[in-house]
């Protein structure tokens, strides 16, 4: 019997479980459309809002390398190192609805089959910004938009009503999934931060106000490093910096900590995972903690923008590891998702070592003075 790895999430049919996420490379029809061409299941677009929006001068984008023979951490470009993580302080797309409404027209007239989530954001706290929030889903559904994705999480937005101010709020979590809920024909899904107490909370809040999904995480809120020659921070405008966010292999083991509270606590919820993610092996974390897709982003970026190598390799490392794994019968994803759920327990449940040579977990003596 043949391996198969498409996957039904929150109702909607995918190719298979791997999408591009809401960030630069989803920023315009022509790079979806390429996605979609390079074998990519969905993708989210760059987060749609009405407000005008106006970048940072400059680079939006860097990539943070590690020397593998030294503990150097930096922006510059240099040989022999290794990807450490992504950095941007980007905000929401600074295109119109206007704009985007005849593209989702178009990429979805392209590509009937492939799944597209348009991202929207807006404010919270009146009636007038929930209004906002119903008329960028209208116009994105009635242009062919599969499902929504609520940008819950963004981690730098100045104003105190949105992204992840909101995504902080339960209550304005749960009335702005709600106002979404009551004009949409389509699921769905909730982003949420990761810069919050308890992230099960939020998610609480999410599905009390209607969310078909869940999405896990965004970038975590942080700063660049300093120039120890310079004094300049590695990343600025004029001297100056703000908050902005972490991503790739660096924030990998944070969000799926994240990830396994949410699917433990959620045990028949649908979660969609983001952090890390470069290939299969990493995306197969999030499948065995619960997850039925997943997003993938700064691997992309790095890869001709949209991910062309990524994809084929996340394609080829399922198909290998479902065949691998044929003998216990497994043919889809739905055979082993949550596998591995159930080993994340408190650490009381650990087991304590009986024996009086305890070296706090390492393998004696490393990290001990020498006796």
């Amino acid at each position: 019997m043949a391996t198969d790895l498409s996957v039904t999430f929150t109702g909607l049919k995918f190719v298979n479980p791997f999408l591009l996420s809401s960030a630069p490379p989803t920023e315009s029809d022509s790079n979806i459309m390429r996605a979609f061409d390079a074998g990519w299941g969905g993708v989210v677009t760059k987060t749609i809002g009405l407000h005008p929006v106006i970048n940072v001068k400059g680079p939006k984008t860097k990539f943070l390398r590690a020397t593998p023979d030294s503990s150097r951490l930096s922006m510059q470009k240099r040989p022999g190192t290794a990807l450490h993580s992504s950095w941007n302080w980007e905000l929401i797309s600074d295109k119109t609805l206007d704009w985007w409404v005849p593209k989702i027209e178009r990429v979805k007239q392209a590509h009937p089959n492939r799944i597209l989530i348009a991202s929207i954001m807006a404010g919270s706290g009146s009636d007038r910004e929930l209004a906002h929030w119903q008329e960028l889903a209208t116009a994105c559904q009635d242009a062919g938009a599969d499902a929504f994705e609520l940008n819950l999480s963004c981690p730098h937005m100045d104003r105190q009503d949105m992204g992840s101010n909101i995504g902080k709020d339960q209550g304005l979590i749960s009335v702005v999934t709600k106002a979404v809920k009551e004009v949409a024909r389509v699921p769905v899904w909730c982003k949420l931060t990761p810069s919050t107490t308890d992230i099960v909370a939020e998610a609480r809040a999410s599905l009390a106000g209607g969310a078909d999904a869940i999405v896990s995480s965004n970038t975590f809120p942080s700063l660049p490093l300093i120039d120890p020659d310079t004094l300049d921070f590695e990343m600025n405008v004029d001297g100056y910096v703000s908050s902005g966010g972490l991503g790739g292999p660096a924030i990998l083991p944070q969000s799926l900590a994240k990830m396994a509270q949410l699917t433990q606590a959620f045990p028949d919820g649908r979660f969609s995972g983001i952090g890390g993610i470069a290939d299969f092996g990493h995306a197969l974390n999030y499948f065995l903690l619960g997850c039925g897709t997943v997003q993938v982003c700064t691997a992309a970026m790095l890869d001709h923008a949209i991910g062309p190598n990524v994809i084929k390799g996340l394609i080829a490392g399922m198909t290998e590891f479902l065949e691998r794994h044929a003998d216990r019968g497994w043919r889809s994803l739905e055979d082993f998702r949550g596998l591995r759920r159930d080993r994340v327990v408190s650490h009381s449940q650990i087991k304590r070592p009986d024996t009086k040579e305890y070296f706090g977990g390492r393998d004696a003596p490393e990290g001990y003075a020498s006796v």
